[in-house]
């Protein structure tokens, strides 16, 4: 009966002790998962719609002047709006 017992708490502690490393783990990763996370983006101040208009009629003109493909009007235009 004795080896029983022993062999049960031996079962007992390795279990918690399991269980707490694993909470322990995952507290400590979720920590470097914020550390090494991007900082956020600052929030840019609002552009001026007439400004941001004519920077688009510019990059227009560009590519119906044959100076910018298609792929790289589109990659322009996806940066000035989303600045």
């Amino acid at each position: 009966m004795g080896l029983l017992r022993a062999a049960a708490r031996t079962a007992v502690v390795a279990g918690t002790a399991t269980h707490v490393h694993g909470r322990v783990a995952a507290r400590q990763q979720n920590r470097w998962a914020q550390q090494t996370a991007a900082p956020p983006a600052p929030v840019s101040p609002e552009r001026d719609t007439a400004t941001l208009i004519a920077q688009l009629k510019e990059l227009g003109q560009l590519r119906d002047a044959g100076v910018l493909s298609e792929a790289e009007f589109e990659v322009q235009k996806a940066r000035i709006l989303h600045r």
